[in-house]
């Protein structure tokens, strides 16, 4: 497991205050991978809980990106739960399927045949220019987040932040829509990307989550008018950027990247052509996993430029100490995948099986679509074993800083 503890200073654009120092989470995005995040919190949970340091919430700024927005969000709407919380989104994640998220557009014949399946596929790009319907996970989103909870948390001061992203398709800006406990406007603007102070609603997540060419674009009003948006995992340059801005100084990132791609251990040389699946899953690791690891590296060469500055050169400079703590999974999530990628739906298994997504590095696409049981308990086992294996790392990291804040 790679985890790296990065204390120093971080960019920010608020100078420091005597107010009570915030621990912030960012959650990267992966769809179905994201199971792996709860698996992890879960047994952060239980490690802070074992250890008596706080029974309370112990993030106070909450971001998330694409899936990751949905586990941010729904940890915000338990918040007032304490450690509680981070249970309940194992088990919520316990409890999903694919057909509560997504399916195929259905054809009268698509049941039997390969290709009615496929003249849906066709049918569906046509019409909304995606290839799945994703109007199952609006349903399942309303019933497993109470939205009214966010606002709650954030007035008794469990939460100081709660913080999605989304890119536009209209304008090509990256967006940060935050909810947070003073409900000011957010002065954060930087070259194409932005932030507004806007109540978290499940259209914010449905924007935040829509894959490219997987799920339709959201429609969402901002500066006025009304913009199309797609996953806030593309163009997103800078992922550690909103929970610092919110004013995080210390940031647990939990990615769902891993050491290698789905070569399964060692690199996968043919002299064949890749197939779709094979492309399709090489550009959705590189829309999903390559920025985290990036920001923090950016970060540490900050951390390494300030520490060669007289103390009285850095106090002039807008900057303030952040501590980075990221965790990402130890194996082969593509791997895991290949193991578990035909207990997916008929129709789901045929579309992938054409595209060259059931085998080898394929698989990587079919990862972020298996919202099975299986591979979401293997992704759960997973990050609560990665927890369990630096556990004194991760528990010395938070377990200082959580104190209650509650009005």
């Amino acid at each position: 497991m790679y985890i790296d503890t990065l204390k120093g200073a971080a960019l920010a654009s608020t100078p420091i205050t005597t107010k009570p120092r915030l621990t912030g989470l960012v959650l990267m995005g992966g769809g179905a991978r994201t199971a792996y995040q709860a698996g992890a919190l879960q047994a952060i949970g239980r490690l802070l809980g074992a250890s008596q340091a706080a029974a309370c919430f112990p993030f106070q700024v909450l971001t998330g990106t694409s899936a990751g927005a949905l586990n941010a969000t729904f940890l915000a709407s338990r918040a007032m739960e304490g450690l509680g919380a981070l249970d309940d989104l194992a088990e919520f994640w316990q409890g999903i399927r694919t057909d509560a998220v997504y399916h195929l557009p259905q054809t009268p014949l698509a049941r039997f045949s390969r290709w009615a399946t496929a003249l849906g596929l066709v049918l569906s790009a046509r019409q909304q220019a995606a290839a799945m319907d994703s109007l199952a996970l609006v349903n399942t989103l309303h019933k497993a987040i109470e939205l009214s909870r966010i606002d709650t948390a954030l007035q008794k001061g469990v939460l100081h932040a709660l913080a999605v992203t989304a890119s536009s398709y209209s304008s090509g800006v990256h967006w940060t829509f935050c909810q947070t406990q003073d409900g000011l406007p957010i002065p954060w603007s930087r070259p194409g990307r932005r932030a507004e102070q806007q109540p978290i609603t499940i259209e914010h997540l449905m924007a935040s989550s829509a894959i490219p060419f997987i799920f339709p674009a959201t429609p969402l009003w901002v500066d006025g008018g009304m913009e199309f948006f797609g996953d806030g995992s593309m163009r997103q340059i800078s992922p550690l950027s909103a929970a610092v801005q919110l004013g995080a100084d210390r940031i647990l990132a939990i990615g769902v990247s891993q050491p290698q791609r789905a070569g399964l251990g060692t690199p996968l040389r043919t002299n064949g052509r890749p197939s779709l699946g094979t492309i399709a899953g090489h550009a959705m690791a590189s829309v999903f996993h390559d920025t985290l690891e990036a920001d923090v590296e950016q970060i540490s060469r900050i951390n390494q430029s300030l520490r060669k500055l007289p103390e009285s050169v850095r106090a002039e400079l807008p900057f303030r100490s952040v501590e980075v703590l990221t965790l990402q999974p130890s194996a082969s999530l593509d791997a895991l995948a290949q193991a578990h990628v035909h207990t997916l739906p008929l129709p789901i298994l045929r579309v992938l099986e054409g595209l060259g997504a059931l085998q080898g590095s394929g698989a990587a696409l079919a990862s972020y679509l298996l919202f099975e049981p299986g591979f979401i308990r293997a992704l759960l086992a997973l990050g609560q074993a990665d927890v369990a294996a630096r556990s004194a790392e991760i528990l010395d990291f938070l377990s200082t800083r959580s104190t209650c804040q509650v009005r």
